[in-house]
């Protein structure tokens, strides 16, 4: 289950059963930071679920991976799957909850029902989950793809020394921190995103590193709602701009691979680095 805002449910490929599909020559997003005592760092947009068959390295993203001397990810034991379900267990549950049926508004509740039915899910499998967990097992059950075909667990097979800049826990609790009314608009957003047909064209923004649609795309799905951007998004960037500053200041040289949405706008990891006084400069 890849847990940040339920993004992977819109960057994956429902197209099981389809003739391969041809993807667009690889350029994900890659930006060089460099500092004026010989601070030198790489961040690289990830996707953390990609359908079979996408080739995205590049001689660029090879050559900064091997120049740098350690991995940065958001999660650094992706693999273990059961310290994420305990983790995800403890601060999912709570007292009974309402249907999940009826924490969306009447409009929604078709998508979210053909959804829950997609998932084999009904609303008594809901009964004491909080509406931030409904959302984000709902799209990790709408999504085609394996997280095993993501960017940043491909990265991490690679053996460069790694630092996690966060865990399963704090992710958790950044959800189960959100007010009820934060919660349930991640989960209409779920709904609604789970209903459209703009995989491909999500995976194709990322691969060639269109941050305009990139943007449009975060835009729909919860950049747009205050309550969900601040804690979820800009709160963390600042605090990631941060820990690279550390492992640069410390002389490292790191390979930062986040989330695609990490690096967009005034907020994004490129733009904070810049004003902290790094250059940054997008690669080819």
């Amino acid at each position: 289950m890849r847990l940040l805002l339920a993004l992977a449910a819109a960057l994956s490929l429902t197209a099981c059963g389809e003739p391969a599909h041809v993807w667009p020559p690889a350029s994900p997003p890659l930006w060089e930071v460099t500092g004026r005592n010989g601070e030198q760092a790489w961040l690289l947009g990830t996707i953390h679920a990609l359908p079979d068959g996408v080739e995205w390295h590049t001689d660029a993203i090879d050559r900064a991976f091997a120049s740098s001397d350690m991995l940065m990810v958001e999660i650094g034991n992706l693999g273990d799957t059961e310290e994420a379900r305990q983790d995800f267990t403890k601060l999912s549950v709570s007292t009974p909850q309402p249907p999940l049926t009826l924490r969306v508004s009447k409009d929604d509740r078709p998508a979210l029902e053909a959804l829950m039915k997609r998932a084999s899910l009904t609303n008594e499998d809901f009964w004491n989950v909080e509406t931030w967990a409904a959302a984000l097992m709902l799209s990790n059950a709408a999504r085609a793809t394996e997280p095993a075909n993501g960017v940043d667990r491909a990265l991490l097979k690679l053996g460069k020394p790694v630092r996690a800049l966060e865990s399963y826990t704090a992710q958790f609790a950044r959800f189960d921190s959100l007010p009820e009314s934060d919660q349930r608009a991640l989960l209409a957003g779920v709904v609604r995103e789970a209903g459209t047909d703009r995989d491909r064209d999500n995976v194709t923004a990322w691969l060639t590193g269109d941050l305009d649609a990139l943007e449009r795309q975060m835009n729909r799905e919860f950049l747009g709602t205050p309550g969900l951007s601040g804690p979820l998004l800009i709160d963390r960037n600042h605090y990631f701009a941060g820990a690279i500053n550390v492992a640069l200041v410390q002389r490292h040289k790191p390979f930062v691979a986040v989330g695609a949405g990490h690096m967009l706008g005034p907020d994004g990891l490129p733009a904070l680095l810049a004003a902290r006084g790094y250059t940054v400069r997008r690669l080819p």
